[in-house]
């Protein structure tokens, strides 16, 4: 791959080296002290470069946000940087995929989504910092601790710093080949609950009235309310009913994602959820729930950033494609506020949220070459 000489020059053994130490550091999102222990890493990382450090106490068990400022560019609207510290790998992982290197695979819990991308944005900023560069336009690094979860007390953050940005570039994985997410579906996710009457099944199972059974029904409708045509798809995540094998369950719940190409599809699809009602009218039945991530599409000031984002690649030496993503982010939230929104700048990989989760090396140099190159010539 050929390198301008103009560029600054990175290092991916030293970027290994710091994304390393981010994954040893596990960092389940319901375990908020735990998340806390990678937050004090990352904020004193931060303190030490010069950046103007603001750190929001996590709540309702979640870890602490950090917001840093670089001490150039001024107070106008600059760009912002979004990341997430948090991982959906429960304690223990580390153990079964550990860190290392096979060929050009780098393997551990989140190193793909998102302590990989995460990291380049640290590290761009480090590495302006000590070759002597500024960038035009003042730069907050905002590194959020429950986005795995939906975001819950970090969207009115993200929200209000996207508010004072020009641009914002999140450092998500890249996806199949290194491509950068230009549009994604909107994200809905529903709790279900269904309550029957108990019986002993044998002595008097006519006097029951089944939860499982009547969730049974409402799980295949809404499994049938997948459209790949329209870009819809519907996924029962999670079951719990019954108590014991003896007795008709009197319980039953269900967890659900929801996933659309548009506000209009989904504000359609929120009011069939919530309308649903019990097939028996003896089994009581409760929804809960509505759209978590907005939809976003590619508009004129996507189009333009990507546009930017593709001419700096080239320079660099690698094609840059761009593509819409059924997955969910943080950056749908600054997108649909209309801010220009790239996403999956972070490192090329694969096996997001398994137990064969990995990074290509091969990505580290350019992917942070293109973050470093964004941030010195976004005006």
């Amino acid at each position: 791959m050929s390198q301008n000489s103009n560029l600054p020059r990175v290092d991916a053994v030293e970027i290994l080296a710091g994304i390393e130490g981010w994954v040893r550091i596990e960092t389940p999102t319901s375990d908020g002290r735990s998340v806390n222990k990678l937050v004090d890493r990352v904020e004193g990382d931060l303190k030490a470069l010069g950046a103007a450090i603001e750190r929001i106490p996590g709540r309702d068990g979640f870890g602490d946000i950090v917001a840093a400022r670089t001490q150039w560019g001024g107070e106008g609207p600059g760009i912002l940087v979004l990341s997430h510290l948090d991982t959906v790998h429960p304690h223990g992982m580390l153990a079964r995929n550990s860190f290392r290197r096979e060929g050009d695979s780098v393997f551990g819990p989140g190193i793909y989504d998102m302590k990989g991308g995460a990291y380049l944005g640290f590290y761009a900023y480090r590495h302006l910092v000590r070759t002597g560069k500024t960038t035009p336009l003042p730069v907050t690094f905002l590194y959020v601790s429950e986005e795995e979860v939906g975001s819950p007390i970090s969207r009115e953050i993200i929200e209000r710093e996207a508010r004072r940005a020009k641009y914002v570039l999140v450092t998500e994985p890249a996806r199949d080949g290194g491509k950068i997410v230009t549009a994604r579906k909107g994200t809905a996710r529903f709790d279900m609950t269904a309550r029957g009457i108990a019986a002993h099944s044998g002595a008097r199972h006519e006097d029951g009235r089944s939860a499982i059974k009547e969730m049974a029904r409402q799980i295949l409708d809404i499994e049938a309310m997948t459209d790949y045509g329209r870009g819809v798809t519907t996924n029962v995540g999670t079951i719990q009913g019954g108590t014991v094998i003896n007795v008709v369950p009197v319980d039953c719940a269900i967890g659900v994602d929801l996933r659309v190409p548009t506000p209009e599809i989904g504000a359609e699809m929120v009011a069939w959820f919530l309308a649903r009602k019990a097939y028996d009218p003896d089994v009581e039945l409760w929804v809960t729930g509505g759209m978590n991530r907005p939809p976003y599409e590619k508009d004129a000031g996507i189009a333009a950033l990507f546009e930017h984002a593709k001419g700096l690649a080239a320079e660099i030496g690698f094609a840059l494609e761009g593509v819409k993503t059924g997955g969910g982010s943080d950056g749908n939230f600054t997108a649909a506020l209309g801010i220009p929104t790239l996403d999956g700048l972070g490192v090329d990989g694969k096996g997001g949220h398994t137990d064969y989760e990995q990074l290509y090396y091969s990505s580290l140099e350019p992917r942070a070459q293109l973050m470093i190159r964004l941030l010195e010539t976004l005006t």
